[in-house]
């Protein structure tokens, strides 16, 4: 329990201000009783100077042979004088010690006699003595006439009020320290709650966010440091949160790659076995059965050509892809309205083969920045699927305009209706949607991988989307590209 901060603050200042409490009263009772020892010494020594007169005026008036007598003689009177004089009790006594005569004997009942037998000594002495409320002082002195002691004179004389006064000023102070002391605890405890609550607090919500809980929150209204330490506290949590998410979202996307990955490079052990094990199959009956059976002979070379042919358009294509994703040639101004018209014309003959027509508008002045001969593959790729998918005897169409800050050119043809999660696939390598009706053979489903990779070459994008039994890819070019390099 004593190691929290609020036990710590508060036993140290209950010491603190005790031991300032202890020292400074004692300090104020020394200062006190310093001050009433000058006060009564001060007296003191004028009584003495006074009484010291009067004997002395009394022993000059009457000339006596023997001053020791004479004192006692006149002992009674000086008494009697010396009393109403310095308002004390006053006792004359002989050289020996020998009490003479005294105003009051009570008054020196309960002092000692250590005043006196200083006296005798030739000393100027004196007692302070205490007895329930009266403080009385005790003064002895000898009595001296031309160098000779001739008696001792002493005083008792009544400090109660000096006291009394003393007393009531310890009082006060005490009283007063004790105030201050209390209001200086209770601020002090006070400070340690506004501090140590909060700081318990944030102990609380670091707990909590050791164990998971991100959600946690500091509210304090206040502007001093820790009001600070909250705000930079609840500052770092919603980084440290923005963190995570990000990398929640990198461990999202780096399983899909893998997945993505995994799914290329199954399907390309899948593209590449299965003309490998034709070519294997024919080649091993043709070695068999060798070329006697020149029907079988024939038709077995045809297919170990046919599928060689595949083989080899399906490693190039992986080339193409492989480069595409990695080379960055310069680019060059490139008029995108004649390049899309070019394209649509060397395009023509095959789709008529396929039964189908290509309707081309370009506009005039399309200029982009980008690899001439890359944005061709871009459009043989995208015009050359809508041929090989598209129904016989209908029309491709394809348009090139400007959009805003880009260039936009749409190509779409018709056929079968595509869902949704498929078109979202197409842009996969070796993908080939189940639906599609019509299938070239030998196609390898690389050809979107490549227009998207040149797509995201030159800062543009490719879309596709289908809807009506009417399919449309949408390619976007941007007009501004830096004619330095690619991106």
């Amino acid at each position: 329990m004593i190691s929290t901060i609020k036990v710590k603050f508060l036993l140290g200042f209950f010491i603190i201000f005790a031991a300032s409490l202890l020292l400074l009263n004692l300090l104020v009772v020394r200062i006190i009783e310093t001050s009433n020892e000058n006060i009564i010494t001060e007296d003191l020594i004028g009584l003495k100077k006074n009484s010291s007169v009067y004997v002395k005026q009394t022993f000059m008036i009457n000339h006596y042979s023997n001053d020791e007598i004479y004192f006692g003689q006149m002992a009674q009177e000086m008494v009697a004088e010396l009393q109403h004089v310095s308002s004390s009790e006053v006792s004359a006594y002989s050289v020996k010690g020998e009490l003479l005569y005294t105003s009051d004997a009570s008054a020196f009942a309960a002092a000692g006699d250590e005043d006196l037998k200083q006296a005798l000594d030739g000393k100027t002495a004196y007692t302070l003595h205490y007895s329930d409320s009266p403080a009385m002082v005790y003064y002895a002195y000898p009595v001296m006439m031309d160098g000779k002691k001739v008696g001792i004179l002493r005083f008792a004389k009544d400090f109660s009020l000096l006291h009394e006064q003393s007393r009531h000023i310890l009082d006060v102070i005490f009283y007063v320290t004790i105030a201050i002391f209390a209001a200086a605890f209770l601020f002090s405890y006070l400070l340690s709650r506004h501090i140590t609550i909060p700081l318990g607090q944030l102990a609380k919500a670091s707990t909590e966010v050791t164990e998971g809980n991100l959600g946690v929150r500091i509210r304090f209204r206040r502007k001093d440091e820790i009001g600070k330490l909250a705000d930079n506290f609840n500052r770092m949590i919603e980084k440290i949160t923005m963190q995570i998410g990000r990398i929640e979202q990198d461990r999202d996307r780096l399983e899909e790659l893998n997945r993505h990955r995994k799914r290329f490079l199954d399907n390309v052990t899948h593209e590449l076995k299965t003309p490998l094990t034709t070519i294997l199959g024919y080649a091993e009956m043709i070695k068999d059965n060798g070329s006697g059976d020149e029907a079988f002979f024939d038709k077995g070379m045809n297919h170990i050509v046919g599928e060689s042919r595949r083989l080899h358009e399906m490693v190039v294509k992986l080339l193409e892809l492989s480069k595409e994703t990695s080379v960055r040639e310069p680019f060059e101004e490139v008029d995108a309205g004649r390049l899309v018209q070019d394209v649509c014309d060397g395009m023509a003959i095959k789709a008529e083969r396929y039964k189908k027509t290509i309707a081309c508008e370009a506009e005039a002045g399309l200029e982009v920045n980008g690899s001439p001969q890359k944005l061709r593959q871009l459009l043989i790729n995208v015009i050359d699927n809508a041929i090989k998918y598209g129904y016989a005897h209908t029309g491709i169409d394809v348009k090139a305009a400007r959009s805003g800050e880009d260039v936009r050119i749409v190509v779409a043809n018709q056929g079968e209706d595509i869902c949704s999660e498929e078109l979202e696939r197409w842009f996969e390598p070796f993908y080939r949607s189940d639906q599609r009706a019509f299938k070239e053979v030998g196609s390898c489903g690389l050809g979107l991988s490549i227009s998207k990779a040149i797509a995201d070459e030159h800062g543009g994008s490719i879309a596709v989307a289908g809807a009506d039994g009417r399919t449309t890819v949408v390619i976007r070019l941007p007009r501004g590209i830096s004619k330095e390099g690619g991106l």
